[in-house]
């Protein structure tokens, strides 16, 4: 797909396995974005709406670990359709500059690379989800996979997220994948998808950040 065409917002995406830091650097990343006078809609995926959080809960349940891969990419889809909707087409029309907690590549990452299943129906699904909507820059927050699941399991226990961590228990092997995955979109789409290394401090990776993002609004 194309570049998001015909909006006069901006659309960035952040994605990454488990624990690399995106929640985190986004909140940051609208903060800096927010000092230089932009408007910020900071949102997730799945997710960002209600019915996009009915479905994000289904699908983040451990209970649901018998769920089937193409259940799994069908619900994804069905919530971004309807977060596209609701939330990031109505702000990238009113100029907003929206900051997505996952989104396309996830699928491709997670569902495709990950699941292993065929990539042209996955190009497909995102398509029909999506219409015109595609990221103009989308930040890779690269991080070790021990080190990323260990965090993962850290914040879940703090914050108590033990009902949204069916994907931490997924093998080594899945996780491993779905890097690669990451690092297979980066080559096709050098251009759109940047990577960030997250295993600096919190303050390292956002001034990685910030520097991305003034260097891609000063093309713009």
């Amino acid at each position: 797909m194309d570049s998001t065409t015909g909006l006069m917002g901006h659309f960035i995406t952040f994605e990454g396995t488990e624990g690399c830091g995106k929640t985190t650097q986004i909140i940051r990343a609208a903060a800096h974005l927010q000092q230089r006078g932009f408007t910020i809609v900071p949102t997730r995926e799945p997710g960002g709406c209600e019915l996009a959080n009915r479905i994000r809960a289904i699908l983040l349940d451990p209970n649901s670990r018998h769920m089937v891969p193409s259940t799994e990419l069908l619900l994804y889809a069905a919530a971004r359709a309807q977060h596209i909707d609701e939330v990031i087409r109505p702000a990238l029309q009113q100029g907003k500059i929206v900051l997505c907690d996952r989104f396309c590549d996830a699928t491709l990452a997670y569902q495709g690379y990950g699941r292993q299943l065929p990539l042209d129906a996955i190009h497909w699904l995102n398509h029909f989800a999506c219409g015109d909507i595609v990221p103009h820059l989308t930040l890779w927050l690269d991080l070790p996979l021990n080190l990323g699941l260990e965090r993962a399991q850290e914040r879940n226990a703090s914050q108590q997220l033990e009902n949204e961590q069916r994907f931490e228990q997924e093998s080594l092997n899945f996780h491993q994948r779905v890097q690669n995955g990451y690092e297979q979109l980066r080559q096709q789409h050098p251009r759109r998808i940047q990577r960030i290394s997250a295993e600096g401090s919190v303050d390292q990776v956002a001034h990685s950040i910030a520097t991305c993002l003034d260097r891609y609004f000063s093309k713009v």
